[in-house]
């Protein structure tokens, strides 16, 4: 009997693995395997170098009103496989080249009971593996609505995390390490005052989710190509150490509302031995499809400055006037009110920050609170909207729109939604209209606030389909966009690259509400800026925020050497010198860096990392032989040990080096920095400290 159950038991698992599906990645370091369980159930499993980096995991969709949902009694009707390997040039980017290069497994599965078919696609790329969902055009799958993704990430371990809470409408939370277990007992210390009013999973984190297991392995899940469907969160059965998808819902509740033909968005996991490869990934970009816009001559990177940081830090108001709401007062003549003495968005003021800007080289000048309706806001009118068109008294739009143009400035425009995503649709030809007449060229969007209608989330599907069209209806008009309080960037920008930054995390702004971790931006490149760049709106240089605004009593929990560093560990092509030009003229030696370093670049070297602690990276400034480094650091003061390798061979260049002083820290002395120069070629070394929170950055300029 023992000889019969050993024969039949070889029998079965024979049969199963001729039934499972492989793929390798190209380098043949990953391993993908699919498979159906007894009752149909698709599932997938992952390893790399060998080790098991995701256990068998189950896939499908839960239906909602459906007799069958599309969760089990599938059989394998079809799989194919394809190699793809090609290279393509971004608009912008970190490189000036990105290879694409994956092997795909596509397999068909018909549902029995149904006859519904799904194709789960699977690429798997040598960093990490990418699939999807796809329904074909059938006739028993037309219209469908998901009550709830069941794809599932089984973790072999206890990893530590970086992690945010499941949040469906905010995105603005300082990370928590903790091991896995530890979420729920960390949770409410972790939603912070920004919370949304959703009842939050207490195991519910966002993506990108960054982890570290014990044997020194690194993972990332995350999704790329967010289309038409709802941002995906993880829910973590912290038993089994099992996350399942969890998408945001909308106001009925339901997770998407289907038509086939229709896909999913990719749902990706990252894999590496080295933190560096998670960080030096294209799987994101190249899982989205190619650029949508013919002539993309229009989009260009941008280094700007703004009227701005001194509304967030409270010197200066948005509104016009200290007086009721305009609205409750029935005032539509801005005339009949007492103007506000701390309105920024002012002709004067506006024209000192032009000057400034055009002094040292920038392209362009963010203006926020131009625009009538911030008191009515501010005094929380019911459903106040604006009309993004109708200036205040003391702006004069086309006074500023000339004096601009004479110093060779572009101005930024600011349209601030309120969440109002309908109000926005309803008057988004006017206002991009009224940018190109007065010589706008690029947005920056917000959603502040609840959406509206109520009951909406900022990353459910139908708001997520809005973030698309105003994208779309930008390159109509050749308008770059730069979304705030969006949902997180899962790598559009290479399908419509004047999508040319996000904020969608914890920007500098919170360094005014409070402050951030010191540690904070050695974690969102591995987290948020896996789907894109980021406008982060570093530069701050005066720490001490009651010495220029005495009723806020926050501090920059950074060093000025941190702050230079952003410019180059943070990638965007879109930068901000965030501070005031005054704090700019305290330290003129320091604020050359940010007037002389690259948005824009041809190739890029991570030198160092470890989230949480440290980031060292060099980038090559687009057509030219010039290069910067950046290193921030995390809580504690590390010596940072780095080559200068990736120089030309033959070539002598002059490093200035901007790092922190000895006695520099964050708390105590932020502004305490050193400047030094020094000729270096491609055999040169450096031993740098970096204080907490501190930092260096480096310019690196061939001497011919």
């Amino acid at each position: 009997m023992k000889s019969f159950i050993l024969t039949l038991a070889v029998f079965c698992s024979v049969l199963n693995l001729a039934m499972a599906q492989e793929l390798q990645s190209p380098n043949g370091e990953l391993t993908m395997r699919f498979a159906l369980k007894t009752d149909g159930t698709p599932t997938y499993q992952l390893s790399y170098k060998n080790q098991e980096v995701i256990k068998t995991s189950n896939l499908g969709l839960e239906l909602k009103n459906d007799k069958k949902s599309l969760l089990n009694d599938f059989k394998i009707s079809d799989t194919k496989t394809a190699t793809f390997d090609d290279t393509w040039q971004p608009v912008w980017g970190e490189v000036n080249n990105i290879r694409n290069h994956y092997n795909e497994l596509a397999v068909s599965l018909t549902q029995q009971e149904t006859d519904r078919t799904i194709i789960i696609r699977f690429r798997l790329f040598d960093e990490g593996l990418g699939f999807r969902y796809e329904f074909p055009t059938q006739k028993n799958l037309v219209y469908f609505v998901i009550k709830e993704e069941r794809t599932q990430f089984a973790m072999t371990g206890d990893h530590t995390a970086f992690w945010i809470p499941g949040d469906y409408d905010t995105q603005e939370y300082d990370y928590t390490e903790s091991k896995l277990s530890e979420i729920r007992s960390k949770f409410d210390a972790a939603v912070t005052s920004n919370a949304s009013q959703q009842q939050f999973s207490k195991t519910g984190v966002q993506t990108a989710l960054m982890m570290k297991t014990a044997n020194g392995l690194y993972i990332n899940l995350h999704e790329a190509a967010l289309i038409d469907y709802a941002c995906m969160h993880l829910n973590l059965d912290d038993t089994n150490m099992v996350f399942e998808s969890w998408l945001t819902p909308d106001a009925m509740g339901d997770k998407g509302n289907m038509q086939a033909p229709c896909t999913s968005p990719w749902r990706t996991i990252m894999v590496s031995d080295d933190a560096r490869e998670i960080l030096t990934s294209k799987i994101t970009l190249n899982l989205n499809d190619p650029c949508k816009i013919e002539d993309t001559s229009w989009i260009k990177p941008v280094k700007y400055m703004g009227v701005w940081w001194e509304m967030i830090t409270g010197k200066s108001s948005w509104a016009y006037t200290d007086e009721l709401p305009s609205v409750q007062l029935g005032i539509t003549d801005y005339s009949k009110v007492k103007p506000n003495a701390t309105h920024a968005a002012n002709n004067d003021k506006v024209k000192r920050y032009i000057d400034f800007a055009s002094t040292h080289g920038f392209d362009a000048l963010l203006v926020e609170g131009w625009n009538e309706g911030w008191e009515d806001w501010f005094g929380k009118s019911k459903d106040y909207v604006f009309d993004f068109v109708t200036p205040y008294p003391d702006f004069d739009v086309e006074a500023i729109h000339a004096y601009a143009k004479s110093k060779g400035i572009k101005m930024i425009m600011h349209h601030e939604t309120s969440g109002s995503v309908r109000n926005y649709e309803r008057h988004i030809d006017t206002a991009y209209q009224f940018m190109k007449k007065y010589g706008y060229d690029a947005v920056k969007s917000g959603y502040v606030g609840n959406i509206l209608p109520n009951g909406e989330h900022h990353y459910n599907q139908w708001v997520n389909n809005h973030y698309q069209y105003a994208i779309e209806k930008a390159a109509d008009y050749k308008i770059m966009v730069n979304a705030h309080e969006a949902v997180r960037p899962t790598g559009i920008c290479r399908t419509y690259p004047n999508l040319i930054g996000n904020e969608s995390a914890r920007g500098t702004e919170f360094q005014a509400f409070g402050g951030s971790k010191p540690n904070h931006v050695t974690i969102l490149p591995f987290t948020r800026l896996i789907g894109g760049p980021m406008d982060y709106t570093p530069g701050i240089f005066e720490m001490d925020i009651s010495k220029f605004s005495p009723n806020n009593k926050s501090h920059v929990n950074s060093t000025l050497a941190n702050q230079l560093a952003l410019y180059v560990t943070m990638y965007s092509p879109l930068q901000m010198a965030a501070d005031l030009p005054e704090h700019y003229e305290q330290f003129m030696d320091a604020f050359q860096f940010i007037k002389d370093v690259a948005i824009d670049w041809d190739e890029s070297r991570y030198l160092e990392a470890e989230p949480g602690h440290y980031i060292t990276v060099a980038r090559k400034e687009k057509g030219k032989n010039n290069w910067f480094v950046g290193n921030v650091n995390g809580n504690e003061a590390r010596t940072s040990n780095i080559s200068f390798h990736f120089l030309e061979k033959g070539k002598k260049y002059m490093a200035t080096l901007y790092a922190d002083a000895k006695d520099a820290h964050y708390k105590t002395k932020p502004q305490a920095y050193t400047i030094t120069q020094m000729k270096v070629t491609n055999k040169s070394k450096l031993t740098q400290r970096s204080a907490p929170g501190g930092g260096y950055a480096i310019s690196i300029i061939e001497i011919k």
